[in-house]
Parts: structure tokens; C-alpha cells; sequence
């Protein structure tokens, strides 16, 4: 091989070999490898569905019958506007003391009632010692329920400080029951009367001291 020969064949070589280099520089540039720097992109997700509350059941309120007593009876609170001492916080408080009476009737707790009466009014404890009396030994009553339909007030107070409030007070028929759903007693029948209701206000709130039916 002359040297003219020799030299073009190392020509070819090194073009040859120039150009898989080209060639593997671009395959680096263009080939499938992350981009240094780049960030992928985030995976799109679905929102998670939060849990729907579900509401707690209210107890259903149920009167005394034969086969047992009241359930779940409603438990009287005092309003706001009884605790003013005006002739419409007077009024306010008459009937919630007559719902208190309600309360005790349909459940024989009568603490509510005691609370917002004075130990003066005779014949709050006599109602209070019937009560005691009919649900003793698992008895209850069922009926009794009250109403309220006339007050009367003049808000002006006596020397003793007190407030008359006349309560037309309407009550349904009473059953008297024991274990077994038999009757222990005569039923009492419906009532419609008049009561003078005696009250004071004393360190900021309203207390029955007396409790009189008009005969």
C-alpha cells in the first residue's frame, strides 16, 4: 500500500469515527432521560369525600297509658322574660310554674316545682305529698295534662311585697295505674278552676308563696 493509499484510508477512519460521535451526542440530547432540574409533574387525585354527620336521634316524647308511664317528657325551662320583675316577667313566670306543676304530674318529680315555691305555700306541699304518694311502688299516673288559657294580673304589690295573679287552671281527667296496668284508685275527673297565686320577688328572681282555688 503506497502512502498516498494509507493516508486516505486514516482520513476515512477518522471521518467514520467523527461521525458516531456526532451521532452519540445527539442520542444523549434527544433520548428518553429526565431533563437534570425538571420536576414531574404531580399526579392529578380525586378529592377525598369527607363523611356526611349523621344527625343523632331525638327521643320521642311519650305520655303515660296503662302500659306504662310518660317517656322522655320535655323538662320545663325558665324563659328569659320571667326573670324581670314586670308585670310581663310575672306572667311569664305564673306559666312556667304551671308547667313545672305539668312536669311534675306526668313524671312524679316534682324538684323543678319545689325549687320556684317557698315552703309556705301549704298547698304546694300537699300536692307535692300526693305526688309522692301516687308513684310510689312503681305506681304512675297518666292524663292530668294543664292548661293555662286566663291570667289576670295588676302587678301592684301588697304591703307584704307580694303580687296577686289570678290563674284560671284547666286540667284533663287522671288515671291512677300500678304494676300491671291495673287501676289502683278512682279516676279523677277534669277540673276547670280559678287560683290566686301569691308571689315575691327576691334577689332577682320570682317564688310562689301561696297557692289558694277560688271555690
Amino acid at each position: 500500500m503506497t502512502s498516498r493509499t494509507s493516508s486516505l484510508v486514516r482520513r476515512r477512519r477518522i471521518c467514520a469515527i467523527l461521525i458516531a460521535l456526532s451521532l452519540l451526542s445527539v442520542t444523549a440530547c434527544t433520548g428518553g432521560g429526565t431533563t437534570p432540574g425538571a420536576t414531574a409533574a404531580p399526579e392529578s387525585s380525586s378529592p377525598t369525600a369527607m363523611p356526611t354527620a349523621t344527625p343523632t336521634p331525638t327521643a320521642s316524647y311519650k305520655p303515660a297509658d296503662a302500659s306504662g308511664r310518660a317517656q322522655n317528657v320535655p323538662v320545663p325551662v325558665l324563659p328569659e322574660a320571667a326573670k324581670a320583675e314586670t308585670k310581663e316577667g310575672l306572667e311569664a313566670f305564673a306559666r312556667y310554674w304551671f308547667s313545672q306543676l305539668n312536669f311534675a304530674y306526668e313524671t312524679g318529680d316534682s324538684s323543678g316545682l319545689e325549687s320556684v315555691t317557698a315552703p309556705s305555700c301549704e298547698f304546694c306541699s300537699n300536692i307535692s305529698s300526693s305526688l309522692t304518694a301516687n308513684y310510689a311502688s312503681d305506681r304512675w299516673l297518666a292524663g292530668g295534662h294543664i292548661e293555662t288559657p286566663s291570667i289576670s294580673i295588676t302587678f301592684e304589690a301588697e304591703a307584704s311585697g307580694q303580687h296577686q295573679v289570678i290563674v284560671q287552671v284547666q286540667q284533663a281527667r287522671i288515671s291512677y295505674f300500678e304494676p300491671g296496668g291495673a287501676e289502683f284508685r278512682e279516676a279523677t275527673e277534669p277540673s276547670d278552676t280559678g287560683n290566686i297565686m301569691l308571689v315575691t320577688y327576691k334577689g332577682g328572681s320570682w317564688q310562689l308563696v301561696g297557692l289558694h282555688p277560688i271555690r
